[in-house]
C-alpha cells in the first residue's frame, strides 16, 4: 500500500470513530463547541503522529520476537512483546503531558474548556488503538507508521469537529423533545458514519 492510499484510508475508511468506535467518550463529551473540538482534535493528531513512529521503532527493534538480534546471536530468541503495551502507554502519556503543558502555557482558555479530557488523551483508546493497529498491520518502515498516525488523527479530528458544527446548529433547531441532547447526537453520529462509509468504494 502506498503512502497516499494509506493516508486516505486511515482518514475516511478506517476512521477511528466511525469504523472502530474508538475515542467515543471525548468525542461525545467535547463536541459541543467547534473551537474546543478543533483544539482537542489537533492535540490527538499531534500525539498520534509523534507516538506511532516511536512505538514502531520500539516494536521493530526491541519488542518483537527476535527484534534484539541486532545485539548479537544470543539475543535472537528473546521475546519482549509482553512489555509492548505498557511501553506504548508510557510513550503516549509522555507526549500527552507535553501537549498539556504547551496548551496550558499558550492557550489557557482552551486548556480550561477541555478540562479533564486533555490529560485523558493519555488513555484515549483511539491513540492506543493506532499503535496496536500498527502492530497488526506490519508496516515496513517508520514513514508508513507516521502517515497512518497523521491520517488517523486527522480522521478523528474531522469527526469531532464535524459533529461539533452540527450540534451548534442543532441548538437552534426545533428537535422533538425525546430526541434532544444525547439522542440526536447519536443519530447524527450514525448518519456521519454512513457518510464516511461511502468512501470505502474509492480506489486510489
Amino acid at each position: 500500500m502506498d503512502y497516499l492510499s494509506l493516508f486516505f484510508k486511515s482518514i475516511f475508511v478506517d476512521n477511528m470513530i466511525f469504523a472502530y468506535y474508538l475515542g467515543m467518550c471525548s468525542y461525545l463529551a467535547v463536541s459541543k463547541d467547534v473551537k474546543t473540538s478543533l483544539g482537542l482534535g489537533l492535540a490527538v493528531t499531534f500525539i498520534l503522529t509523534c507516538t506511532l513512529p516511536i512505538n514502531y521503532l520500539l516494536e521493530t527493534y526491541v519488542f518483537k520476537a527476535g527484534a534484539l538480534s541486532w545485539l548479537g546471536e544470543e539475543f535472537a530468541t528473546v521475546d519482549l512483546s509482553f512489555l509492548s503495551l505498557i511501553v506504548f502507554i508510557a510513550v503516549i502519556a509522555s507526549f500527552t503531558q507535553l501537549v498539556e503543558m504547551i496548551v496550558e502555557r499558550y492557550s489557557p482558555s482552551l486548556y480550561n474548556s477541555l478540562g479533564i479530557f486533555l490529560p485523558l488523551i493519555a488513555v484515549n483508546c483511539a491513540i492506543l488503538g493506532g499503535s496496536l493497529f500498527m502492530q497488526q498491520r506490519d508496516f515496513i518502515n517508520t514513514g508508513m507508521a507516521t502517515v497512518y498516525g497523521l491520517g488517523s488523527g486527522i480522521g478523528w479530528m474531522l469527526a469531532i469537529v464535524g459533529l461539533a458544527a452540527i450540534r451548534e446548529r442543532l441548538a437552534y433547531s426545533d428537535i422533538p423533545k425525546p430526541l434532544r441532547g444525547f439522542g440526536i447526537t447519536l443519530i447524527v453520529t450514525g448518519l456521519m458514519g454512513i457518510a464516511f462509509l461511502s468512501f470505502s468504494g474509492v480506489k486510489l
